[in-house]
């Protein structure tokens, strides 16, 4: 998930907050970063595209989180379908629709419930960012680029994947796919 050249130390930090993120098919995933590379500001890009389900769960929730995505993954493979921009302002996504996605969200923050920050426990809105903390006036730029080439293209979650936040890098923990 981390850009080429970005090193982890090798000891896990204690206390990193945990991510979740609903793993892209290798396709979407090159086309995304693709996007990623060429608009998000190189200084500040230190990640692969992605699309996070939780941004920061506590540490100590690990082994639970874990048997839960592994229960949950039992199903097949989420459909989803890039919907088109998202605007954020100061940045730009990819919108993803996926009904099953935004179930199996639900899912995981029922059990969760009273660990979830605020970012966490807002509506989910599924996307990829390509573009942030750029000037509004980039961003419009972009958004106004992309929208008129951008197609409903179909496709299925691979799993989830679980990380460890630190320092701004994801350490990966784990790669849960879907099996059914």
């Amino acid at each position: 998930m981390n850009r080429e050249g970005e090193v982890l130390p090798p000891e896990r930090k204690p206390n990193a907050p945990l991510l979740v993120t609903a793993e892209l098919p290798a396709d979407v995933l090159d086309w995304a970063d693709g996007l990623r590379r060429a608009h998000y500001p190189a200084e500040r890009n230190r990640l692969r595209a992605h699309v996070t389900l939780f941004h920061a769960l506590p540490p100590r929730v690990e082994p639970e989180l874990l048997q839960v995505l592994g229960t949950l993954a039992r199903a097949s493979r989420p459909q989803a379908q890039i919907a088109g921009v998202m605007k954020l302002g100061g940045g730009t996504a990819i919108a993803i629709e996926s009904p099953e996605m935004v179930e199996l969200h639900a899912q995981i923050a029922e059990r969760m419930y009273g660990l979830l920050t605020d970012q966490d426990s807002r509506p989910l809105r599924l996307h990829i960012t390509i573009q942030n903390k750029v000037e509004p006036a980039a961003a419009r730029a972009l958004q106004a680029d992309l929208e008129p080439r951008l197609r409903p293209v179909t496709f299925r979650f691979r799993g989830f994947g679980v990380h460890a936040w630190e320092d701004g890098l994801w350490r990966p923990i784990r790669s849960i796919a879907f099996r059914g």
